[in-house]
């Protein structure tokens, strides 16, 4: 079972999101977020079970699909998944610097 490590930029991309939804419906963005830890959930059964990310085409860095969001995540380990942003499907994953810096980290 892998255990599931949320990085500090997926926590604020959820509390960024929940509060654009909030603007509109407060009840849904609850919801929006407790969909994003339930989708993660499946990752500590079967962290491969999201598909490579096309843009990276690196095999350990990952995606799962919920609603409009694309949950980017890293295998780590065969015990440890990490959760590295929430990027929403429409948007271009090259805008997201959060993503390009923690692929510089790694390749130092």
């Amino acid at each position: 079972m892998a255990e599931i490590i949320w990085s500090a930029r997926a926590i604020q991309d959820i509390n960024e999101i929940a509060t654009y939804i909030s603007k509109d419906s407060p009840r849904y963005a609850q919801e929006q977020v407790k969909l994003f830890f339930e989708r993660a959930e499946i990752l500590t059964q079967h962290p491969l079970i999201g598909r490579i990310v096309p843009e990276l085409k690196v095999k350990t860095i990952r995606q799962l699909l919920c609603g409009y969001y694309r949950i980017i995540y890293e295998i780590i380990n065969e015990d440890q998944v990490a959760i590295i942003t929430l990027h929403h499907a429409a948007r271009l994953l090259g805008n997201n610097k959060d993503v390009r810096l923690y692929l510089k980290r790694k390749r130092k």
